[in-house]
């Protein structure tokens, strides 16, 4: 087998596994990275709606708080300004959404559905205080992060204890069906926000394959560069010394000696050569004698 074949193959043997290592590693970090990304952005998306909710709380209903006496305005009340605030940016962002989902909703767009149902009632069956997970939705998956809506302030219970006591214009508005019945410490619902995971995944798949077709290029571009420096270093050499090798052994003297150049190794192989010719020359002139 020939040095450069042998060469090539030793690069083969140590830059396909270091490829296939590589690539893993790479694969593993990038869609890691890119999780985290999405888990990022819903964990904004999440603090947004809370920061919504704080400000309605604090800056809104206090100076709506005299008209509530007489009328019901649900821009008062912090879920629908959260809700209203995220609908404005879907318009921008159809994939992400928020939702305030109850069992028991005043306001029938607030019902649960069958998925978030399970996530209210696994709150409801323990104490956790944030679930996350992934969901598949019309063919594509979405990762959600979910925290409990309880009842922890007694004014809450002034509009969803029983329809009589409740404000009759938020009876008139939404009915006295639906929304009553809650209890202090109660968990009614989930506030659930949903963050496309598919993006950052394709982001990752395409950085992926840029970093492995580069390391290919790279590869091929050495491999072709070491290949060409060893014919220029050490095969074409040799071919040198192997071809005057075979023409002295025929009794050929004529070539001339070997110049002091090239490699060190090539150079050591040059000189033995011309002393070892010098020593076949002396050995053939005794013989004629």
């Amino acid at each position: 087998m020939k040095i450069r074949t042998k060469f090539s193959l030793a690069l083969l043997a140590v830059f396909v596994p270091g490829f296939v290592v590589s690539a893993l590693i790479s694969e593993q970090l990038l869609v890691t990275n890119a999780r985290q990304e999405v888990e990022r952005s819903a964990a904004l998306m999440m603090e947004t709606a809370m920061s919504v909710r704080g400000y309605t709380i604090d800056q809104i209903k206090p100076h709506l708080d005299p008209m509530l006496e007489t009328e019901f305005l649900p821009q008062t009340v912090p879920a629908f300004s959260a809700i209203e605030t995220f609908e404005r940016l879907r318009k921008k962002y159809p994939d992400f959404s928020y939702r305030e989902a109850a069992l028991n909703p005043t306001n029938p767009r607030d019902l649960a559905s069958q998925w978030e149902s399970r996530v209210i009632e696994r709150f409801r069956g323990g104490e956790q205080t944030e679930i996350r997970g992934e969901i598949d939705r019309e063919g594509r998956r979405f990762l959600f992060v979910a925290r409990p809506i309880a009842i922890k302030n007694q004014a809450c219970l002034t509009c969803h204890s029983t329809p009589a006591e409740a404000p009759a214009t938020l009876r008139a508005r939404y009915g006295d069906v639906n929304g009553f019945g809650w209890r202090m410490e109660e968990v009614i619902g989930a506030q659930i926000v949903t963050v496309p995971v598919e993006l950052p995944l394709k982001n990752a798949q395409t950085i992926l394959a840029t970093f492995a077709v580069m390391l290919v290029v790279l590869f091929v571009s050495l491999f072709v560069i070491l290949n060409l420096m060893l014919n220029a270093l050490v095969v074409k050499p040799l071919r040198h010394v192997s071809h005057i090798s075979d023409e002295i052994s025929r009794g050929n003297m004529e070539f001339p000696e070997f110049e002091d150049k090239g490699a060190d190794e090539i150079r050591q192989l040059h000189g033995a050569f011309n002393r070892m010719r010098r020593s076949v020359e002396k050995a053939m002139k005794l013989l004629r004698h």
